[in-house]
């Protein structure tokens, strides 16, 4: 049996006994459109994670990318990003499709700020919607339709914390198990392999189908 969390917080009273009342300036700076600067931060992002959650509360985060831009900026309301080819458990979309709402945080290499969006999804297949989409003339078969209902700058603790973007504090690779390793030691009954092989097999997949559209064929 799982163990549950004991001391659980579940009451905003509660949390403000914890954390004091956040500044005006920050509330103030949550805006309900896109501007010049958030649309230009995302014209300029490669990578995006996007939030949603399960009917049952069960909350999900997958990463996208593409070359900078790859997510498009329709008006001052609405974004699309293209569904790529995936792993196809579809744990996002199906999300979305039963009514989640979305978070999105987007990140350019070496900036310590990030750009926070939410708002209300959809999958849509509007073709005029993926022709916008294309990435490195793959026309997507679908895409999430995002309604912005806030944005805002994150500041940088986070990441200078982190150090995320300084190579001398990142770990030494060589003593963290390969993706090889990890899949034969997880899914032995489907990976009867040497780690090595099973290296070669999931390049050969990235390199095949790294930027087909998801879906069917």
């Amino acid at each position: 049996m799982t163990k549950e969390f004991e001391s659980v917080v579940t009451t905003e009273s509660e949390l403000r006994e914890l954390y004091k009342m956040p500044a005006a300036t920050t509330v103030k700076k949550k805006l309900t459109t896109l501007d010049v600067h958030a649309r230009a931060f995302i014209e300029s992002s490669p990578f995006v994670l996007i939030g949603t959650a399960s009917s049952d509360g069960t909350g999900d985060v997958s990463p996208k990318g593409g070359p900078a831009g790859f997510v498009v900026v329709l008006d001052e309301n609405r974004i699309a990003i293209p569904d790529l080819s995936g792993n196809n458990l579809l744990d996002s979309i199906s999300n979305i499709v039963d009514g989640s709402g979305i978070g999105l945080i987007f990140l350019i290499p070496g900036i310590d700020e990030t750009l926070r969006v939410n708002g209300r999804a959809c999958l849509t297949t509007d073709p005029a919607v993926l022709d916008r989409c294309a990435v490195k003339d793959r026309r997507p078969k679908a895409a999430i339709g995002v309604t912005v209902t806030q944005q805002y700058m994150h500041c940088a603790k986070a990441f200078r914390r982190s150090e995320l973007w300084n190579p001398q504090a990142w770990p030494d690779l060589a003593t963290l198990p390969s993706g090889g390793c990890i899949a034969r030691d997880q899914y032995a009954e489907i990976f009867e392999v040497p780690a090595a092989d099973i290296e070669v097999m999931l390049e050969t997949n990235y390199a095949t189908t790294m930027w087909e559209p998801g879906g069917k064929s």
